[in-house]
């Protein structure tokens, strides 16, 4: 009659067991989720690293909902101040286990990361990134100088186009070898070559054919009248 009895305590003290063992579980804070350096400019949705930055934030996801976070970040070799805290805060994240950090802003060097939580395994989440605002800088001048360069280089060619251009379309135009008549020029109201008429026959031609004709009607005429008196 006592086996009963006992048997059925054994069972209710391991079903207690079981239905209390999940709830201590969720309770427990896990090492599961990651840390990222972003850009002041990129957003939240994109889990990426970017260890060279500027003006930045830190952005963790993927922890226990509500976790709570103690971070802080170090300056590193080859910095001067290595070894020196220059950041710190705390953090608590949203129920999906979110959270970011306002835009952080530190001189160019060399930083460490370390995210610290409950439950965490070793050393907590470590990142090391750059900052390096003075390059950032130094590329957005030049990267307006070319549209500049290229706008002065467009106006000294187009004010040194008009007699360029004309030259090359002349020079273009006329065969190689070939010298423009003065009539085409226009200087000196003459052509070229005097022996040319209308019809294009030499003027020294149509002389001769014309004195040979008078000539031979000439001796024409003579032998007629020869015969005519013999």
């Amino acid at each position: 009659m006592r086996t009963l009895p006992r048997a059925g305590a054994v069972c209710a003290v391991a079903a207690a067991a079981l239905f209390a063992a999940p709830s201590a579980h969720a309770t427990v804070p896990g090492d599961n989720g990651t840390v990222k350096i972003h850009d002041a400019s990129t957003g939240e949705e994109l889990k990426k690293n970017e260890p060279h930055v500027c003006s930045f934030y830190l952005d963790g996801f993927g922890f226990d909902s509500a976790q709570q976070i103690d971070w802080h970040i170090d300056a590193v070799p080859p910095s001067d101040n290595s070894g020196e805290t220059v950041k710190s805060g705390t953090l608590v994240l949203d129920d999906e286990g979110h959270g970011r950090t306002e835009n952080l802003s530190l001189p160019d060097g060399h930083y460490k990361l370390y995210w610290n939580f409950d439950g965490e395994n070793g050393r907590a989440k470590q990142k090391v990134f750059w900052t390096d605002c003075e390059d950032s800088e130094e590329g957005g001048g030049s990267s307006a100088s070319p549209s500049a360069s290229a706008s002065a280089s467009a106006s000294a060619s187009a004010s040194a186009s008009p007699s360029a251009g004309a030259s090359a379309s002349a020079s273009a135009s006329s065969p190689a070898g070939a010298v423009p008549s003065a009539s085409a020029s226009g200087q000196g109201g003459v052509s070229g070559d005097l022996a040319e008429t209308g019809n294009g026959a030499p003027v020294g031609l149509l002389s001769s054919v014309a004195a040979l004709l008078v000539a031979a009607g000439g001796f024409l005429a003579f032998r007629r009248r020869k015969a005519q008196q013999g």
